[in-house]
């Protein structure tokens, strides 16, 4: 018998540069991380939200996709979306 477990979300993340670190991050009382990967450019890692990871942190310039849209980190310039206060 196979054991059922959370099917979350997949995101994409494509490494704009070298040396992009992508860590996992668990559910849980207490967030730890339970597994980091390291892009070069051009690499891509495609990741799932699971029953251990509840977030994924990505640091470095990459493009991440999701259902709701496509952000890239490590970006300073502001989002055409972006409005003054």
């Amino acid at each position: 018998m196979i054991e059922e477990t959370v099917q979350g979300e997949y995101v994409v993340i494509k490494a704009l540069e070298d040396g992009v670190t992508i860590i996992g991050l668990t559910r849980g009382k207490d967030t730890r991380f339970h597994h980091s990967e390291k892009l070069d450019s051009g690499e891509v890692m495609i990741a799932q939200f699971t029953e251990h990871t509840s977030a994924i942190k990505v640091r470095g310039k990459a493009q991440i996709l999701t259902k709701v849209g496509t952000v890239v980190s490590g970006d300073t310039r502001r989002c055409a979306d972006d409005t003054e206060g």
